[in-house]
């Protein structure tokens, strides 16, 4: 979130002069090419583990005179803006799909119109959510790379002390949330210990809202529906299930704590029983937590329904970029089925070696996502997780994302504020939505001027 508030008030950069930013753009000297030559420089990206590295060396095998520049880390607002302004930006920027928008009315990075046409980059593949995201005014932005989608994990160990079974936790019902969240949660004298439901506000609000029948913004990005009776019922549902929990300030000390990518994560240590998280900690889960008894379940409507939020990462082209060829040919492979696929067996090979079970790879591609499950997964033997995978797959198709806006930070820092301030007890629910949608109406109407 920082991030987004450093981006939105960096806004005014890209019409200043700036000096350039070392080690970020391509080198002046010799930075032009085409797609089989010439250096090609990114920002945001990371050769972390071997869905990575997989694909970037099937681009270096198949453009061996590209000279592949990738500055490791994350996405920098501050340093991108900079190195746009200066006219010294990396050719590619790898960011999430929700601040597309955004760069796009800014001027930041290309339509890739041209990119799609040259390389014959089939749009079909990649799934509907995604590609909606990248897509502003009917120009396609970024190419998606990862779909994340979030679930319900349940500890039905927890589930089961309190006398309670899986079943017994319908998110549907919201009336009957607080009595239910008051068996699970654990609370002596004001300290919180064991949380019982999280309703992972205020990032995870736009699901709970669309549960109720509401989008907190316009099809288009450009008008906010935050005063929206439903938006506020939501807000004050979830506001409640932490008041119970010892108020916002101990919810989150406790919740801080957690490490959910290791073998001391809250599932294997009973600090959580039930919470909507995306669909990445089953793998996490699946590596450190083998034996622990979790359940997957979708997150639902309040009629029931199957319902998820997808987001992730995509692929940009900047502004004044000086090797869009080869950045257009990278983002094809990067997100090509054959090379998703080669990621997936990587991945599933070093799970195999290490012992451990392989539960897939979730990509912004349905025929790679396709392909990886019907070929190359194999059910793990442990049905709690092959349960899992399934409930997964299933709910790829019922994903919505937050629209490509032209505010979209700036729409996300008012929204996030007003979730804020309730928790913090400075307003009541409707009062700071009031607030966030006068907050974001204003910068909404000054971006699509």
């Amino acid at each position: 979130m920082s991030r987004i508030l450093r981006a939105t008030a960096l806004a005014g950069v890209l019409a200043l002069a700036v000096s350039g930013c070392g080690g970020v753009g391509g080198d002046d000297g010799g930075g032009g090419g085409t797609a089989t030559s010439g250096t090609l420089t990114t920002m945001g990206f990371g050769l972390s583990d071997e869905i990575a590295t997989t694909r970037v060396d099937a681009f270096k095998r198949d453009h061996p005179g590209v000279d592949l520049k990738i500055t490791e880390g994350a996405f920098d607002e501050q340093q991108f803006l900079s190195a746009v302004a200066s006219g010294n930006p990396p050719d590619l920027v790898y960011m999430d799909r929700k601040l597309i928008g955004t760069y796009a009315k800014r001027g930041s990075i290309q339509p890739l119109t041209d990119c799609v046409e040259k390389q014959d980059i089939d749009l079909a593949q990649y799934r509907p959510a995604a590609k909606d995201q990248v897509t502003l005014d009917g120009t396609v932005y970024g190419i998606p790379e990862f779909s994340s989608v979030r679930v319900v994990y349940l500890n039905e160990a927890l589930l089961r002390q309190a006398g309670l079974t899986v079943d017994d936790v319908d998110l549907a019902d919201w009336a009957a949330l607080p009595a239910l969240n008051t068996k699970l949660a654990k609370v002596s004298g004001g300290r919180l210990s064991r949380i019982g439901i999280d309703p992972k506000i205020p990032e995870f609000l736009p699901m709970w809202a669309k549960a109720n029948g509401a989008d907190m913004i316009s099809a288009d990005g450009t008008k906010p529906n935050l005063t929206d009776p439903k938006v506020v019922e939501a807000l004050t549902t979830g506001l409640k299930l932490i008041q119970d929990q010892g108020g916002f300030g101990r919810f989150k000390s406790f919740r801080d704590t957690f490490d959910f990518f290791g073998a001391e994560n809250p599932l294997a240590k009973s600090q959580i029983v039930a919470w909507p998280m995306e669909e990445w900690f089953l793998n996490q889960a699946a590596k450190n937590s083998p034996k622990a008894e979790l359940v997957v379940k979708p997150f639902v409507d309040r009629q029931g329904k199957p319902l998820t939020m997808s987001s992730g990462q995509a692929w940009v082209i900047t502004k004044g970029a000086k090797n869009p060829d080869a950045a257009c040919a990278f983002v094809k492979q990067m997100t090509a089925t054959e090379t998703w696929v080669a990621a997936a067996k990587a991945r599933a090979d070093a799970r195999k070696a290490a012992g451990q079970p392989f539960t897939g790879v979730w990509t912004g591609n349905l025929n790679a996502d396709n392909k990886i499950f019907d070929e190359l997964y194999q059910p793990t033997g442990n049905k709690r997780f092959d349960d899992a995978v399934a409930t997964i797959r299933s709910v790829q198709d019922a994903a919505f994302a937050m629209p490509a806006s032209p505010a979209g930070a700036e729409f996300d820092k008012a929204s996030y504020d007003a979730v804020n301030r309730v928790l913090a007890g400075q307003a009541q629910p409707a009062e700071a939505l009031a607030r966030a949608q006068q907050e974001a109406t204003a910068a909404l109407d000054e971006a699509s001027k």
